[in-house]
């Protein structure tokens, strides 16, 4: 699914203990959250969660004691689904949707970005 639930650079975890206190709060990506905290911030259960994880739109990360944490980006991908869920969609139909609204995003700002680089060559072709 959606690419942008997991942490960029590579899918490697940045070794957290590296990174200040200021960066890793400002990190959209940094898995801060526990599931009964996370489940909490959303208005869901844990076994909510649990469910768009088996659906593969979040994947949390697992703290050294195999408690998943989770990350502000997951929390927004998670009140989506739940407002998706809440107005009669499946669980797994709203994660399909979440996943192209998400690829539509990330398609329309590499177009975008493509317009302002690019400049005359793409406003001269018409």
């Amino acid at each position: 699914m959606p690419s942008e639930s997991q942490p960029p650079a590579g899918g490697r975890q940045p070794d957290e203990s590296r990174l200040p206190v200021a960066d890793r709060l400002d990190d959209d990506h940094f898995p801060a959250y526990t599931m009964g905290r996370a489940a909490e911030l959303v208005g869901a259960t844990p076994a909510f969660l649990r469910a768009l994880g088996e659906a593969r739109l979040i994947t949390p990360t697992r703290s050294r004691g195999g408690h998943r944490r989770y990350s502000r980006h997951q929390l927004r991908l998670a009140v989506r689904a739940r407002e998706l869920v809440d107005q009669g969609t499946p669980v797994d139909a709203a994660c399909r949707i979440i996943g192209l609204e998400e690829r539509l995003e990330q398609a329309e700002r590499a177009n975008e970005e493509l317009r302002r680089g690019d400049g005359g060559a793409v406003r001269g072709r018409g």
